[in-house]
């Protein structure tokens, strides 16, 4: 499980990290909101800790920038700030918990196992996935994307899940190639391209909103931008 700590405070993001590293989650940090808005977009993330006075852009901002692409990517406020108005700016922002400073790290772990338990759970029970007006079944290997069932290979299908996990993210052909073929990506085909083109033509073509873009020199992106 990979979880990013937006905290400009050194010392708790320091604190933080080591006690999720002591207990087998995978950490990272951003000092700003930038940053982290940055890695939101280039890393796949379990769970997001989030402060909300940060420099560069404010953690309300961020969280509803990260609600928007990942609606299903549960968020944990960690602030000083501990007014009830403060923390329904939270939740208004679509925060999963707040936990205001300061705090035992054994409460901030818990709260982290429950947000990421019930968001596997809630994926588990729904077993699809939906993004705008496209759902992918992933019982009924079926996709649709408002009221039109698109048929899909079972190569595109998993390209299409692929995609549809990963959200607001550029993904390479390396990543694509690696996560969808299980195999490194040989710059001397298209075989990405082109399956990546078969996938719009089925899904977007016809559709005033695209959600397969083209991030040139880097790879793609999934979702409305």
């Amino acid at each position: 499980m990979k979880i990013l700590i937006v905290e400009d405070e050194l010392k708790v993001a320091a604190f933080i990290k080591k006690g999720l590293e002591e207990n087998s989650y995978e950490a990272e940090i951003a000092y700003d909101g930038l940053t982290a808005e940055k890695l939101f977009q280039q890393n796949k993330y379990d769970l997001i800790i989030l402060d909300i006075i940060l420099p560069g852009t404010g953690g309300i901002q961020l969280c509803r920038k990260i609600k928007d692409r990942s609606p299903g990517l549960p968020v944990l406020m960690l602030t000083a700030l501990g007014t009830t108005d403060d923390k329904l700016a939270g939740f208004d922002a679509g925060a999963n918990d707040y936990l205001v400073k300061p705090f035992e790290f054994r409460e901030l772990l818990a709260r982290v196992k429950v947000l990421i338990r019930t968001a596997e759970q809630h994926l588990e029970a729904g077993n699809k996935l939906v993004a705008g007006d496209l759902e992918l079944d992933l019982d009924k290997k079926s996709a649709r994307r408002g009221d039109t069932y698109v048929d899909l290979t079972a190569k595109e299908f998993s390209l299409l899940e692929y995609f549809m996990r990963n959200p607001g993210r550029v993904l390479s052909r390396n990543d694509i190639a690696e996560k969808v073929w299980d195999v490194s990506f040989d710059f001397g085909t298209n075989v990405v391209d082109v399956y990546v083109n078969f996938l719009r033509k089925k899904i977007d073509k016809g559709f005033d909103r695209k959600l397969i873009h083209t991030k040139v020199g880097f790879g793609y992106i999934f979702g409305e931008l």
